[in-house]
């Protein structure tokens, strides 16, 4: 049991050391936008199942990549919260509750934002790349899958898993959820798995992009640093100053 706490520390320690703070502090008005997303995601949803309100739901969210491209563009925002009619509400709420909230807490009410909707429009921009290149191509799909709606909040909530795990070293838990959508696909190929992955291919991608940006911040101040002659330990410890900026992923 003491090897499972200490691998439980090393793993989701720096995670919930980031949103322990906050949310003690201000308990759930520290989360208001996943609150708010819940909350939304609910009222969607009842809506969508009401035959006076299924049409606008539709309309306002819902995403095929059969549709114009400006159409769907305009859609994906709402689309996020429009969870599918065919799998349970409970589960796609509890989801966007904790990812969301922890994505707030840790990252920012706007990176989350910006983050779950990159993933999003990822999925839906690669279901159209899909139905071009077919069923013979391993990353096509069917004509058919046109028709069929995107993944809703799914896709935003794989995307942030991942990008949390990797920004909070949790990398055992990032690997899980990867594997997991994998595993998705390759017993029951579908849109909504492939979107997911797509999801999380858009994410490594920034997270590989911060990196590289880190990397080249540390080697031009290694290189203005032994330029001016200043010692190896002075030049450390202005990188581990108060005064360095925090990069935004």
């Amino acid at each position: 049991m003491n090897t499972l706490a200490r691998w439980a520390r090393a793993e989701w320690g720096p995670l919930l050391a980031a949103v322990r703070g906050p949310l003690r502090e201000r308990r759930w008005r520290a989360v208001p936008m996943a609150v708010g997303a819940v909350c939304l995601t609910a009222v969607l949803h009842v809506v969508h199942r009401q035959a006076w309100g299924h049409q606008f739901v539709e309309n306002v969210g819902a995403v095929r990549a059969g549709d114009p491209l400006w159409l769907a563009l305009l859609r994906t925002p709402l689309s996020l919260f429009v969870p599918a009619l065919d799998l349970p509400v409970w589960g796609a709420l509890a989801q966007i509750l904790l990812v969301f909230g922890l994505a707030e807490l840790s990252l920012g009410r706007w990176r989350t934002l910006a983050l779950a909707y990159a993933a999003t429009l990822a999925g839906t921009l690669y279901a159209r790349l899909g139905i071009r290149l077919g069923p013979d191509s391993p990353l096509g799909l069917p004509a058919s899958d046109q028709w069929v709606v995107d993944t809703g909040p799914s896709a935003a909530v794989v995307g942030l898993a991942v990008f949390l795990g990797r920004r909070h070293h949790a990398y055992v838990t990032a690997s899980v959820v990867i594997l997991a959508m994998v595993a998705e696909v390759a017993v029951k190929e579908n849109l909504a798995g492939k979107e997911h992955l797509a999801a999380i291919t858009a994410v490594l991608v920034l997270c590989a992009l911060g990196e590289l940006r880190r990397w080249r911040q540390r080697r031009s101040r290694d290189r203005a640093g032994s330029g001016s002659g200043a010692p190896p330990i002075q030049s450390w410890k202005a990188r581990r100053g108060p005064t360095q900026r925090r990069s935004w992923w």
